[in-house]
C-alpha cells in the first residue's frame, strides 16, 4: 500500500472515530459569546497551530500563540530543549489574554513534553475550555516528561485523538531499520479543520453567521474581510 493509501485509511479511520458534537459546541458557545479560539504547538505542532489562522475558509477569531524559541527556524535543536523544559512557555504566555469565554487548542502528537502540558494548565487556570489534538496511541508507551508525571490527556477538557502511530512514520522497508513517512501533520490538519468545519455548522444552526474569511483571491473579499478583522483586532494581531 502506497504512502497516500495509508493516509487515506487513516482519515477514513478518523472520519469513523469522528469528533463529538458537544464538543464543536463547546466551541461555538465561546466564539458566541465573543471570545477566540487560541491554538499552541512546538516544532512541526507549531505549524498546525498557524493553520486555521488568517485562513480563506477558516474562522477569523483564531489567535495562534507565536512563541519564537519553540519554532524550527530558530534552530530545530534548540527548540526541542525548550519544548522539554519545565516552566518554559510561562513568561510567553503571561503576556496573552486567556479569559473563561476563550479556546485554547494544544497540539502535541506525543503528549509528553513539558511546553504543551504547561500551555494546557495555564489556559485551564484563567478559564478557558482547553482541548487537545494529540496522538492516544503514546499513552501506554511513553511517559511524561513534565515535573508533574501528568501527561497532556490529563490536564485538558477533551481530546481528539489523531490516532497516529508511536514514532509519526508509515512507511517501512526491509534491510531498514527506521520508518520514513510521517503522518502527525496530514492528520492534525484534517483534523483541525474537521473541527472547524463542524463549528460554523453549529453557528449556522444557532441562526449565527459565522465569521469566515474569505479568500484574498476572490474579488470583493477585502472588504468582507476587513469587516471581520475590525471585530476582532482588539485581541488578534492580523
Amino acid at each position: 500500500m502506497s504512502y497516500l493509501l495509508k493516509v487515506i485509511q487513516k482519515l477514513k479511520d478518523l472520519e469513523q472515530t469522528g469528533i463529538p458534537e458537544k464538543l464543536s459546541e463547546s466551541l461555538a458557545d465561546r466564539i458566541q459569546a465573543g471570545g477566540i479560539i487560541y491554538m499552541f504547538g512546538c516544532g512541526h505542532s507549531g505549524l498546525l497551530a498557524q493553520d486555521a489562522f488568517y485562513r480563506a475558509g477558516g474562522l477569523v477569531p483564531v489567535k495562534p500563540i507565536f512563541i519564537e524559541p519553540l519554532m524550527l527556524h530558530q534552530g530545530a535543536l534548540q527548540s526541542s530543549n525548550n519544548e522539554r523544559t519545565d516552566g518554559f512557555v510561562l513568561s510567553y504566555l503571561e503576556q496573552e489574554t486567556i479569559t473563561e469565554k476563550d479556546v485554547m487548542v494544544v497540539f502535541s502528537t506525543s503528549g509528553r513534553n513539558p511546553a504543551p502540558i504547561d500551555a494546557a494548565m495555564f489556559a485551564k487556570e484563567a478559564g478557558a475550555f482547553v482541548l487537545s489534538i494529540q496522538s492516544l496511541y503514546y499513552t501506554s508507551s511513553q511517559e511524561s516528561r513534565h515535573v508533574s508525571g501528568k501527561r497532556l490527556e490529563d490536564v485538558v477538557d477533551a481530546v481528539v485523538d489523531s490516532m497516529v502511530p508511536v514514532g509519526d512514520a508509515v512507511e517501512e522497508r526491509e534491510n531498514l531499520d527506521t520508518k520514513f513517512g510521517p503522518v502527525s501533520s496530514v492528520l492534525g490538519s484534517a483534523l483541525l479543520h474537521y473541527l472547524m468545519a463542524n463549528v460554523m455548522d453549529v453557528l449556522l444552526a444557532r441562526g449565527m453567521e459565522p465569521p469566515i474569511f474569505k479568500s484574498g483571491n476572490v474579488d470583493g473579499a477585502d472588504d468582507h474581510n476587513s469587516r471581520l478583522i475590525e471585530k476582532y483586532k482588539g485581541r488578534i494581531s492580523f
